[in-house]
């Protein structure tokens, strides 16, 4: 009789619910029966799976406006969102997948033009340490950088992130010897200085001394390849972004940062030259080059010239052509700039240049 008699589906708020329930059950870890415990595991995979069905229709079925809505609306109306972050360790590799998708579709509904999910992080910023600290556990680095990225398109978390102590451990994190959690903590990183754009023009301009420091001396010169590529290349983006001219002036206009892209111009990787040419060519088009930025760039013509006229592109590119035969040009005019008279030495009108 039994299988004559299906059993009604849950409704999104049900489903949450539910989850809720068996997430604390998790969390507290106070069941001390092995089958037991299997049990509800295998009931929560069952209940997240169900949950990204409702948001992602599962083939046959398209997901409801309305269902998605009822699920958002109850999934943070409490500390469901916290707890599932928190379990997810203890999570089989399947149900973290699911529960990635779920985070994912749930950080980007609106319900009624209302942002739900911003709203919450707004008042629960704690979750963004709970994500970033995943970093220093390979077992969840990958799936806890996931939803950290998706966590950083709402512009408040994102806020909260670069003026938190965690920026300065993203040095840390970028240099990980494993590949695939490296470059995760790149696209987290990139995503977090190049997304909100008058958030990040802000944060580098009140920050500027210790993150081109560690900028510099910990990605750009690092002795890893995939570090100094993604670093040239994010500099890049970086300076180059109108809403950061005024940080781009700054850092064209210092010496330290020249001789550091010059090196890199010759690094034996290819990939690294073309990324560093886009960041060098702005300190020599700059019009208002410090003396000894002139002088270092005249002192170093000739090879700077030669570098150039056999610098070329693995593909036909007529913009980086162009810019280069722009800055060979400004590079062909320059002249050493006059030196500051010494102060104990009052300067005659019979010392200036002809």
């Amino acid at each position: 009789m039994k299988g004559l008699f299906k059993s009604k589906p849950r409704t999104p708020p049900e489903l949450v619910n539910h989850t809720r329930e068996l997430l604390l059950f998790v969390h507290r870890n106070t069941e001390t029966r092995q089958k037991k415990r299997d049990e509800k595991m295998a009931e929560l995979n069952n209940l997240i799976l169900d949950m990204r069905n409702v948001l992602y229709g599962n083939g046959q079925v398209e997901p409801s406006v309305d269902g998605c809505a009822q699920l958002t609306l109850e999934f943070f109306k409490e500390d469901t969102f916290q707890l599932l972050i928190t379990c997810l360790p203890k999570l089989s590799l399947g149900a973290r997948q699911d529960a990635t998708h779920v985070l994912a579709n749930l950080l980007r509904q609106k319900v009624r033009s209302r942002n739900v999910a911003s709203e919450y992080l707004e008042n629960n910023f704690n979750v963004m340490d709970v994500l970033i600290s995943g970093y220093e556990d390979n077992e969840i680095a990958l799936t806890y950088g996931a939803i950290l990225r998706e966590c950083i398109r709402h512009q408040s978390v994102a806020k909260y992130v670069l003026e938190s102590e965690y920026m300065k451990k993203f040095f840390q994190y970028i240099q990980n010897p494993n590949f695939e959690i490296a470059s995760d903590v790149q696209a987290t990183f990139k995503e977090l200085l190049t997304r909100h754009k008058s958030t990040v023009a802000e944060f580098l301009l009140q920050n500027y001394d210790w993150f081109f420091a560690d900028y510099n001396s910990q990605l750009l010169e690092s002795p890893n390849y995939i570090t100094r590529r993604h670093a040239i290349k994010l500099l890049g983006d970086m300076l180059l972004d109108r809403s950061n001219t005024n940080v781009m002036v700054r850092y064209v206009s210092v010496l330290d940062n020249m001789r550091i892209l010059m090196n890199l111009l010759r690094d034996s990787k290819k990939t690294i030259q073309f990324e560093t040419f886009h960041v060098f060519k702005l300190f020599v088009a700059n019009q208002q080059k410090p003396p000894e930025i002139v002088n270092v760039l005249v002192t170093n013509k000739s090879k700077l010239l030669r570098f150039l006229g056999d610098f070329h592109p693995d593909k036909e590119d007529e913009k980086f052509e162009t810019d280069k035969a722009t800055i060979i040009q400004e590079i062909i005019t320059l002249k050493h700039a006059d030196r500051p008279p010494s102060p104990s030495v009052e300067k005659d009108e019979s010392d200036s240049p002809s």
